[in-house]
């Protein structure tokens, strides 16, 4: 045996196999740990003096994570193809299919976390018993990454809880908490973390059976399986649909996990397994999975871990936070920092407006009480955390203040002032702003070494992202401690240097404008959303567009017109359609109830019936396919623009940024990810087609075309 796996027989015949990957924080499957296992099962098995043994892991709430991401995203780039990835599928399952026919019973003693291959072994396992520790969440939740889990996970559970109660597990990804777990059928028995081993031993020596449910005589999955299942027009045949318009066929893990149980299910479990395992090999070698892997896994725990934070700075921990500004924003500023455990100053100009602010906090978190998300203990608790007031003094000791006002510069100087009359020397003055360089606000700091910009998204509780923006005098200790509170609210930081708009603001509103200039060249507007959805954005431009509010966009590009900044900066794609919709009729989104969608007091949002008199709509209508390239090529050069002027740092902050910020399919990795995934001689090529076709916006950029060559 190597050191990740322990194994130590007692004088009752029970080996306790102990797991412990070296220089990990939590368990992953090595090449050594599935040696190791390999070689214990086999000890086990040939071993009379052995009657069962108990799989742990010494490492304190972490049982097994499963597979290490980040070598399975590099199996794309080591060019492994289907055959060989459903080979690496086969080998784990094999392992596991020994270990649960062995003739020897096996208990999983989970004390920890257990995700993707970590639960498949306990599925593997004849007896399962779970820690009560609210941190040992278990769960498949390899759909996220792009992938079905492949070592047994598509047929075990739903032989061990039935298909319809498996699906939902298998195509969200869902982790459970141990009551869940308990209460779905997952494990047999929870208990506190150090009754495990004892309640192991005692299922051991009393009662065990080494023979799983679907390997005994007569074994029928819970609810049957195949066509003649009662649950199998709903479970598969809607459940196609469902995926269908979920996916879009962009993501093919969804339907590639209900292909798995559908046919694994109708044969033996043996063949079942080598299903799973073909299916597995087409998605880990294929590029939508390795564009998830990279980037929403690898790329986005490095940045949680603050891997572009200036090195030199000591961190710094916040313990008081200004905010100013009780509006939403400032709001859910205040709300997400008071759960970090922060004290929160929530200024406004009246106490009154303050107040406000703070009680809708209350009624949000209320609604999570009824909902069993919260106690009414810990919202108090967060609650008076919060100090809602309209005195500046009050700011006295805050290590950052979060300005959060209304978007103009006079405004924001005013508060920038008043604030920094309060604050100690080492204070850090952040804006919250999604388009005013943070360079020209700054003008109005006594000490623009200490100021940063600080954007976040709406809504502030649920977005992960913000956008922190580096003026041309913010020092590196202010970027640190900027990311300091950050990682602090378990938010995801990426770093843009000052520009107009920055990157996520430029970088959508390309997207907004481009929807309405198809508007304007007569393209339906339900086709303009529908080809958006299609291409996996969450939303089409003329929706996002509303809630933006057309009003605020238009405000904008004045502003732009008086700063006389570059024509690189205007954005005039869809300028006319905004000053038409604004200014002739009346219809500046979704605050007036009327922009390009309908709000009725009840029921749905629909599209303006009339958008198509003010737009007339032309007889020729392009294909769907080329308004998603438009969409998604749009918003990718303009990324690549960014990178060229040095808006954008690294690439993974915009592939990450693009994703969790502002929408772009999750399937591409991200806005630089899929000019690579398509390549780039490919992108230029389409972007001089693009261009001639629609105008010079698409012209490749010169960087763009040196590499293409």
């Amino acid at each position: 045996m190597n050191n990740t796996l322990a194994i130590e027989v007692g004088a009752d015949g029970i080996a306790l196999l102990t797991i412990d990957v070296p220089g990990r924080p939590m368990n992953v499957f090595t090449p050594e740990l599935i040696d190791s296992l390999g070689k214990a099962v086999e000890q086990v098995a040939a071993d009379d003096a052995i009657i069962g043994a108990i799989i742990t892991s010494a490492k304190q709430s972490s049982f097994l994570a499963g597979a290490d991401l980040k070598d399975l995203g590099e199996a794309f780039e080591r060019g492994i193809t289907a055959q060989q990835a459903s080979e690496f599928s086969q080998s784990l399952s094999k392992l596991l299919r020994r270990l649960e026919t062995c003739g020897k019973p096996f208990v999983a003693a989970i004390n920890g976390l257990a995700l993707g291959g970590g639960l498949e072994l306990c599925l593997a396992c004849h007896r399962r018993i779970l820690s009560s520790d609210v941190k040992a969440v278990i769960g498949l939740p390899e759909v996220k990454v792009g992938l079905l889990p492949g070592a047994g996970g598509t047929q075990r559970l739903p032989r061990l809880i039935g298909i319809p109660a498996a699906l939902p597990l298998l195509l969200k990804g869902k982790t459970l908490q141990p009551s869940e777990a308990y209460a779905q059928g997952l494990v047999h028995e929870v208990f506190s973390p150090e009754q495990l081993i004892g309640r192991a031993r005692h299922w051991l020596l009393n009662s065990p059976t080494a023979v799983q449910p679907w390997d005994r005589k007569g074994y029928k999955i819970p609810g049957g399986a195949g066509p003649l299942a009662s649950h199998a027009p709903v479970s598969f045949t809607v459940g196609v649909a469902q995926m269908t318009g979920t996916t879009q066929h962009n993501d093919p893990a969804p339907l590639a996990i209900l292909s798995s149980v559908y046919e694994g299910t109708i044969v033996d479990i043996d063949t079942g397994l080598r299903i799973e395992s073909k299916y597995f090999g087409k998605l880990l070698s294929g590029s939508v999975a390795r564009n998830m892997i990279r980037t929403l896994f690898i790329n986005k725990t490095a940045i949680d871990k603050l891997v572009n934070r200036p090195s030199d700075a000591p961190t710094r921990t916040v313990t008081r936070l200004g905010v100013i500004g009780a509006g939403m924003m400032g709001a859910g500023i205040a709300n997400v920092a008071a759960q970090a455990g922060v004290n929160v100053v929530l200024i406004d100009a009246t106490v009154e407006q303050a107040e406000k602010g703070k009680a809708d906090i209350a009624a949000l978190l209320a609604r999570d009480i009824k909902r069993g998300r919260l106690t009414q203990e810990s919202v108090n608790a967060r609650l008076a955390r919060i100090n809602a007031t309209n005195d500046y003094a009050q700011l006295k000791g805050c290590e950052l203040v979060v300005e959060a006002v209304f978007e103009d510069r006079t405004v924001k100087a005013n508060v920038t002032r008043q604030v920094e009359a309060q604050l100690d020397d080492n204070a850090v003055f952040a804006s919250n702003t999604s388009t005013l360089p943070i360079t020209g606000l700054a003008q109005a700091s006594i000490r623009p070494e200490r100021f940063i910009g600080m954007h976040f998204f709406s809504p502030v509780e649920r977005m992960p992202l913000v956008e922190v923006i580096i003026g041309e005098k913010t020092s590196d200790q202010t970027v640190a401690w900027a990311m300091d509170f950050i990682a602090q609210l378990r938010k995801t930081p990426i770093l843009v240097r000052d520009s107009p708009g920055f990157f996520t603001s430029r970088v959508i509103m390309n997207f907004l404008h481009e929807g309405m200039k198809m508007v304007e060249e007569g393209v339906l507007p339900a086709m303009v959303e529908n080809a958006a959805r299609q291409a996996g954005f969450p939303a089409g431009p003329l929706a996002v567009a509303d809630e933006v509010s057309l009003s605020l966009m238009q405000a904008i590009l004045k502003a732009q017109d008086a700063d006389n900044l570059p024509e690189r900066y205007r954005l005039r794609t869809g300028r006319k359609v905004i000053d038409r919709m604004v200014d002739q009729l009346k219809r500046p989104g979704r605050r007036a109830k009327a922009g390009f969608y309908e709000y009725p007091e009840q029921g749905a949002k629909f599209l303006w019936p009339g958008l198509s008199d003010a737009y007339p709509v032309a007889a020729d209508q392009p294909s769907v396919a080329s308004l998603k390239e438009r969409f998604l090529t749009i918003m990718a050069l303009e990324t690549a623009r960014c990178q060229e002027e040095g808006v954008i740092i690294n690439a993974m902050d915009a592939d990450i940024g693009s994703i969790l910020g502002i929408g772009y399919p999750a399937w591409t990795g991200g806005v630089l990810s899929y000019i690579q995934t398509i390549g780039v001689k490919t992108f230029v090529e389409r972007c001089h087609a693009l261009a001639a076709l629609h105008g010079a916006r698409f012209e490749p950029t010169q960087t763009l075309v040196q590499q293409a060559v």
